[in-house]
């Protein structure tokens, strides 16, 4: 439930989730290390391997994309506008359902779409180093919104021939 909601005040226009600092400080020190280890052990060998170096520079690009990168979903009246690697825009009316996955000891929330498509959100999300003790609520939160902005003329549509969750296809 949001602080609107129990304070009897007007729901917001948007609702906005982001990873927390407590939840990217951890992956960040993390890939750090790595990269600065890498860097210093290639100095002091002086070995120069080139699949080492291009391991070294792969972690550097995560490294900033992941502190440049604002990931996350903002939650609109007429849509999730969701913010990874790119941005997209899913309409209420489109989305199926909304559900919690386990994603390598993790959990994510994932909006399935009418024509068959899985988004996993960057955020919210819970797992090792990236502890969320919010997550139920925000889950919570974004399924209330779906429900409360998805339309009156909403209708389920049926998954993609095949049968079960795996029939649902990744873009």
């Amino acid at each position: 439930m949001t602080e609107s909601q129990v304070s009897g005040a007007p729901a917001p226009e948007e609702i906005r989730f982001r990873l927390g600092v407590r939840q990217c400080v951890p992956t960040l020190l993390l890939m750090t290390v790595c990269v600065w280890s890498g860097t210093v052990l290639r100095a002091v060998t002086g070995v120069g391997r080139p699949v080492f170096d291009v391991w070294t520079l792969v972690l550097w690009i995560m490294l900033v994309v992941s502190v440049v990168s604002p990931f996350g979903i903002t939650l609109t009246p007429s849509a999730a506008r969701v913010r990874d690697l790119r941005r997209r825009t899913i309409p209420w009316a489109s989305v199926q359902s909304v559900r919690v996955e386990q994603v390598m000891g993790g959990r994510v929330v994932a909006l399935y779409e009418a024509g068959g498509r899985r988004t996993r959100l960057r955020a919210p999300v819970t797992g090792f180093l990236q502890r969320d003790r919010g997550f139920e609520e925000k889950f919570h939160v974004i399924g209330q919104w779906w429900l409360a902005h998805r339309g009156t003329d909403w209708v389920p549509v049926p998954p993609p021939p095949g049968g079960g969750t795996t029939a649902w296809r990744r873009r």
